[in-house]
């Protein structure tokens, strides 16, 4: 491990950054989405199969590959946060922040005192290479980047006040959850949604505060990065080969002119 955290400086200096979900749980799928030019991979514990210690060992193939990894963890728990750090992850994706007090006690279990009450255990712990990093209790928390998934209509009111919260570095809008959340399951793209979606979106720009989210809901990359976005998440590996295997029986059945039983 090195205790720069790339990605961060990346966003901090203004790129709009793209990354791959993997939902995979397997070394061999988080290699080949570096190695064909995903270098920013979002390991998906909360719905993929990787259960937390099995995510968190993938950040090893993802680094390994030449990438930059971060893990959503399944939960915002201070156990859950604590041990994702102390294994290693640097960028983390926290869902559900339903409000300000939630964000609070988030960058609160994430930074050691003075900032936050963190457990300590940095002499052993792979996060400091095993203590060889001898600084690392007070430096972590420069290179910790924490995005917290703004998904529930609710937490529009909270926002400003998220953004002024040290530790939380940017607002990832699910537009998913936020669309069930407003009575408007799968229909991301309902006026009422994406009005609510705006104003995250304004409100976040006014304040300083880093934007996040899908590609999708009815606006590309491009759209996206004009709106303010820094980070945008696009395909899975499920979806990938979904994709591709549904093309290659097509093109099979059109070349022999017959379909499969």
């Amino acid at each position: 491990m090195t205790g720069k955290n790339k990605l961060k400086a990346r966003l901090q200096a203004g790129e709009t950054v793209t990354a791959a979900w993997l939902e995979f749980g397997t070394p061999e799928v988080a290699e080949l989405l570096v190695h064909t030019g995903w270098d920013v991979v979002v390991i998906d514990c909360e719905h993929g199969t990787a259960g937390l210690e099995e995510g968190l060992g993938l950040i090893r193939a993802v680094e390994a590959a030449g990438g930059q990894a971060i893990v959503r963890v399944p939960d915002c728990s201070e156990a859950t946060l604590k041990r994702a750090l102390d294994r290693g992850a640097r960028s983390l994706m926290v869902p559900m922040v339903s409000s300000a007090a939630m964000a609070r006690d988030i960058a609160a279990f994430c930074q050691y005192s003075p900032r936050g009450r963190r457990g300590y255990a940095a002499p052993i712990v792979r996060a400091s290479d095993y203590g060889k990093r001898t600084d690392y209790a007070k430096t972590a928390h420069d290179e910790l980047l924490i995005m917290a998934q703004i998904e529930h209509v609710d937490t529009v009111r909270e926002v400003a006040e998220i953004a002024g919260i040290e530790g939380i570095d940017m607002a990832f809008v699910g537009p998913n959850d936020f669309a069930a959340s407003m009575d408007h399951l799968e229909d991301m793209t309902h006026p009422d949604v994406q009005g609510q979606i705006a104003e995250v979106e304004k409100v976040a720009r006014a304040v300083g505060l880093m934007l996040g989210t899908i590609v999708g809901a009815g606006r590309s990359y491009a759209d996206l990065r004009e709106a303010g976005y820094s980070f945008i998440v696009g395909p899975n590996d499920i979806s990938l080969l979904a994709a591709a295997s549904r093309a290659a029986r097509a093109e099979s059945e059109m070349n022999l002119g017959c379909r499969g039983s």
